[in-house]
């Protein structure tokens, strides 16, 4: 597998590539190529320009969840195709994955949209639509973890504003969110993008869909931003336990929780046009 950096909160010194706050990469492996996560903006379609990779011959995207750090960039990406089409290029319609809850209305304090700005109708006219809660794995190797089953005791963060289901607003405990794996032969790559559930639930659901015990990385979001000893302590207990061969953790992990994790676990550098390979 090769995964690509193609936006996150950082970009590599001595590189030229935009950063945000928010991710996006972009996975590759025996011939499938899969979009995980759109960013913001279109800062992920050109440093994937930059990169020299082509976006119009994707075969999935995969949505960890509905917020707009993740979701936004879609529509850049649908105008992508809409210009490469209206000048005969050939393009390649990816099929796209995520958690049904993914499309609903979220607000926080006086905004009135933090997820998803294109409905449901509007994206099956652009892509194949799979939208579940249960794992569904899109290579022999790589698998999507559907809803993340929460099993500690210690990632219980409160809600994330409200979301909007049928019967009226609810506080959004983020039911949508998901992460990836993927299955090496020396254990585990666990592919997070904010782990609103929490990355050792992320990682555990990691180990019961795939039956495999091993975890050799962590890639992605912890959403550990301001967070008590409460939290980050146990949560820096499980990973150091996990003796990985890398931590990379970034986009919602802030420098406090970052130096805390790199006190007792093999954190590493992360940013925009970063590729890692396994």
């Amino acid at each position: 597998m090769q995964l690509t950096i193609l936006v996150e909160n950082n970009s590599l010194i001595g590189t030229t590539y935009l950063a945000e706050p928010a991710l996006s990469m972009l996975v590759q492996d025996n011939g499938t190529r899969l979009l995980f996560d759109a960013g913001y903006s279109d800062a992920f379609l050109k440093n994937a320009g930059q990169m020299g990779l082509d976006m119009l011959h994707l075969d999935w995207i995969v949505l960890s969840h509905g917020h707009f750090d993740h979701t936004w960039g879609l529509d850049v990406l649908i105008r992508h195709y809409f210009e490469a089409e209206r000048s005969g290029r050939e393009v390649s319609r990816p099929r796209l994955l995520a958690h049904p809850d993914a499309f609903l209305t979220k607000r926080k304090n006086a905004q009135p949209e933090i997820g998803m700005l294109l409905a449901r109708e509007k994206l099956n006219t652009q892509f194949e639509l799979t939208l579940t809660t249960e794992p569904m794995w899109l290579t022999k190797r790589l698998v999507s973890l559907g809803a993340i089953e929460r099993v500690t005791d210690f990632e219980n963060p409160p809600p994330l504003g409200e979301r909007m289901e049928p019967s009226g607003p609810v506080p959004d405990h983020m039911p949508d969110d998901t992460a990836m794996a993927y299955v090496t032969d020396k254990g585990l790559v666990v592919i997070s993008g904010c782990a609103h559930t929490g990355i050792c639930n992320t990682v555990e659901q990691a180990r019961r869909v795939t039956g495999v015990d091993r975890v050799r990385a962590v890639i992605g979001g912890t959403h550990l931003l301001g967070e008590s000893p409460d939290r980050l302590d146990p949560t820096t207990d499980y990973l150091a336990a996990l003796d990985l061969e890398a931590l990379h953790a970034c986009h919602c992990t802030d420098l406090a929780a970052k130096i805390a994790l790199a006190r007792r676990c093999p954190v590493r550098e992360t940013g925009s046009g970063m590729t890692l390979e396994f």
